[in-house]
């Protein structure tokens, strides 16, 4: 796979996985919406934004380095989602199978970093 495709995939990977777990956290309880809720919203964002920014810079290994940590960190917020009772565990396995690959393919494009 060429490097252009493996960056767009990965990035068109986060887009989904973006769009897919806004529209659960909109339907997190309100007093987990507006805490663990929004922390994952913006972890989310943020994660996409690192991942737009590596795609037009050369120096990106710092920017995927830091996206593998707010994997990381996503990680951890969709269990205590699922551990808070705002998604159940269908919801959790999709989300952790997302961030997975998304990390499977951030992984790859730092070794070719």
């Amino acid at each position: 796979m060429a490097r252009d495709t493996k960056e767009l995939e990965v990035i068109n990977k986060a887009y989904d996985l973006v769009v897919w777990a806004s529209r659960h956290i909109a339907k997190f309880p309100r007093n987990h919406k507006f805490t663990l809720g929004d922390r994952m919203s913006n972890g989310l964002q943020e994660l996409l934004q690192l991942l737009l920014q590596a795609k037009y810079t050369r120096q990106r290994r710092p920017l995927l380095e830091r996206a593998n940590t707010q994997l990381e960190i996503l990680r951890f917020q969709f269990r205590m989602a699922k551990d808070l009772e705002c998604w159940n565990i269908d919801r959790l396995g999709t989300g952790s199978r997302s961030i997975n690959e998304v990390g499977r393919l951030v992984g790859g494009w730092l070794k070719s970093a």
